[in-house]
């Protein structure tokens, strides 16, 4: 699609975007960086990366094995 726009087009689209982004409101990351630190020291506890998953709630656990004599 961008292909069969001209530069002009282009460039009016992304003036556009950044008339939309600009009006986002912002944040202080000092204030943000330490309200997400403190959110994901919270939910470590219910984190399966973390703490790993126990064996008899695993989807994945092998159930059997195949044996070759």
């Amino acid at each position: 699609m961008a292909q069969d726009l001209s530069e002009k087009e282009l460039l009016k689209m992304e003036v556009e975007q950044l008339k939309k982004e600009v009006k986002n409101p912002r944040a202080l990351i000092s204030k943000t960086g330490k309200e997400m630190k403190d959110y994901v020291e919270a939910q470590a506890g219910n984190d399966p990366l973390l703490k790993g998953i126990s064996e008899d709630k695993n989807p994945f656990k092998e159930k059997g094995g195949c044996m070759i004599s």
